[in-house]
């Protein structure tokens, strides 16, 4: 390997998605098999004991792609010289808290992160938010850092879209690689629109291959809107190596590019498109040549997919107003 170590930020990376994120990161599957990595591990004070711990354990893994591994407490020590920031660390919603009041605690985390990207990330620096609610925070991060161009910030909605392919398939009797063009629209909460209308499923629409359209048009949709609280629900905890596999699976899809013919879905710095107001933070399907991206235009969406999106735009111009003065 003569290629100089690419740079990855992780946030909130004692925790236990970036647990379950960073093993990975350093055995070379996120940017390949032949790209040394350096780890810059962000996490809040009290946590750096912990950190070293991971720290620890990634050493004993002796993964020979891990260049080497900064850890701090610092954000312009964290990314600096980053080329890809995983902001993963995010205030968790508590009993009794208002959306609004958790919106502007996380505009404490994500507005400092955003001006420390902008002073001191590397030139081609992009941005994948993960910690929830990750529409809005990538807004605040990417208000302050004006700097950094648009097409460099996305929000995760890859676990929505890896929760309806799985939904789709097991419906199908499928294995879950023939789901392709899954797109889930807006906001990251039940609002978002998982849309199986635009599917297909082993090449062919997917309501032509399920024939319970009733299930397609209600169980399947609530269902993925509330995985996350059905696994809360089960497992007591929040999502945490799904959560990780997919802002893998998102890094990919943008970094390698998507196949052919197909897409991913990701929150992106809209422009007018589908109609949604310019500015907000929407998920899109996404197409990505593993250079440049672009939001797949042209698709026809009928009076209920319309109705959705106007539902999720609404409740995102609810955040933008909640955190105005954080912009």
């Amino acid at each position: 390997m003569t290629q100089s170590p690419v740079h990855v930020t992780v946030t909130g990376a004692a925790g236990q998605v970036a647990y379950s994120l960073l093993f990975r990161i350093a055995s070379g599957q996120l940017l390949g098999p032949d790209t040394p990595i350096v780890l810059r591990l962000l996490d809040i004070e009290p946590a750096m004991g912990a950190l070293e711990g991971v720290a620890m354990e990634l050493d004993d893994c002796a993964f020979p792609l891990l260049s080497d591994m900064v850890l701090t407490a610092d954000p312009n020590e964290g990314f600096d010289n980053a080329s890809w920031a995983l902001l993963v660390g995010a205030m968790l919603r508590k009993q009794g808290m208002e959306r609004g009041d958790l919106l502007t605690m996380n505009g404490g985390i994500f507005g400092p992160q955003g001006q420390a990207i902008a002073n001191r990330a590397n030139a081609d620096v992009r941005v994948l938010v993960v910690g929830n609610p990750c529409n809005t925070n990538c807004l605040i991060a990417r208000a302050n850092a004006p700097e950094i161009p648009d097409d460099r910030w996305f929000a995760m909605t890859r676990l929505d879209e890896n929760r309806a392919k799985a939904q789709l398939a097991q419906k199908a009797g499928v294995p879950v690689s023939q789901v392709t063009n899954m797109t889930i629209w807006g906001n990251h909460s039940a609002t978002q629109y998982p849309d199986a209308k635009h599917a297909r499923i082993n090449g062919r629409p997917a309501y032509d291959v399920i024939e319970d359209h009733a299930w397609l048009e209600g169980e399947f949709i609530t269902k993925v809107q509330q995985r996350g609280a059905e696994i809360i629900k089960a497992r007591g905890v929040s999502s945490a190596a799904s959560a990780a596999n997919a802002a893998m699976d998102c890094v990919v899809s943008l970094a390698a590019g998507t196949p052919d013919g197909d897409w991913t879905s990701v929150g992106v710095i809209g422009h007018g498109e589908y109609g949604v107001p310019e500015g907000l933070v929407f998920s899109y399907p996404v197409a990505s040549d593993g250079t440049s991206w672009h939001v797949v235009e042209g698709l026809d969406l009928d009076a209920e997919a319309q109705a959705r999106l106007q539902k999720t735009t609404e409740e995102l111009l609810q955040e933008k107003e909640m955190v105005q003065g954080l912009l």
